[in-house]
């Protein structure tokens, strides 16, 4: 019975991260959204920023992976603390209203600028989770899922909608990182 409880707490806790990673997303899709956005740009932005949570997380994953074997019982506080510092600076970034602007969503590299942009927060994330062993595909799919939805949500409110809604975004998000941050320091 134990087991089980504990495979639903894991299975929680990815989902969660899942969602707070996905604001980043969020809030970036309701800045674009806000200018103008085709329905297009929203199919094409979208898949692109779910195949970075996906690519990102899991190579945070393998560098964890080695880090843990290295680190030993440090590597929980290391992936507390890296948890603690991305959570903040997420929550920091968003009220000092930090934007990209000047980048025009509709090229190449502005669709790969947006969707790195969004997604270096996974490969951190990764990192932490990688140190214990969690559960890879599982994870690396529900990042890349919600960062997707999470984008097609926040461009489509932002086409609809005023700017207020992309910084809480962000905020909840590195709030929600914070939290688990301090989880694994106790």
């Amino acid at each position: 019975m134990e087991e089980v409880s504990a495979s639903a707490g894991q299975l929680i806790t990815i989902l969660v991260m899942g969602i707070a990673l996905g604001m980043d997303a969020f809030s970036l899709g309701v800045g674009i959204g806000l200018k103008g956005v085709r329905k297009l740009d929203v199919l094409k932005l979208s898949t692109v920023i779910a195949l970075f949570h996906v690519l990102m997380p899991l190579g945070g994953m393998v560098t964890g992976y080695y880090v843990s074997g290295l680190l030993g019982g440090v590597a929980t506080s290391a992936a507390g603390a890296l948890l603690l510092l991305l959570g903040g600076h997420m929550v920091y970034s968003s009220l000092r209203g930090e934007a990209v602007q000047s980048i025009n969503h509709r090229t190449f590299w502005g669709v790969l600028v947006f969707a790195v942009s969004v997604s270096v927060d996974s490969f951190s994330v990764g990192v932490s989770l990688g140190m214990f062993a969690s559960h890879i595909l599982l994870t690396v799919l529900t990042f890349g899922f919600f960062g997707g939805f999470m984008s097609v949500l926040g461009l489509m409110l932002g086409r609809r909608f005023s700017g207020r809604l992309g910084g809480y975004g962000e905020a909840l998000g590195g709030a929600i990182l914070f939290a688990f941050g301090i989880l694994f320091l106790i």
